[in-house]
């Protein structure tokens, strides 16, 4: 395990700030290394050190951050 880098279309944003607040969220956590989401085109790419973090966690943190994952690469 190592280092990934997972992409998932995310619903619900409604501005860049909505965008913020999931990088922040993400950001804040152990394991994550960086996260890049965009409002335009209503995704986030998160890099994260899986023997860290999971990548189920990683989804609860965008879910609790009020949006929703609708598909992930």
């Amino acid at each position: 395990m190592g280092v990934v880098s997972k992409k998932y279309k995310i619903s619900g944003m409604h501005c860049s700030s909505c965008a913020m607040d999931i990088d922040g969220t993400l950001e804040d956590t152990e394991g994550v290394k960086e996260s890049k989401t965009s409002y335009a085109k209503a995704e986030t790419e998160v890099r994260f050190d899986e023997s860290k973090i999971k990548e189920s966690k990683v989804k609860k943190l965008i879910s609790s951050t009020g949006y929703s994952i609708i598909a992930s690469e």
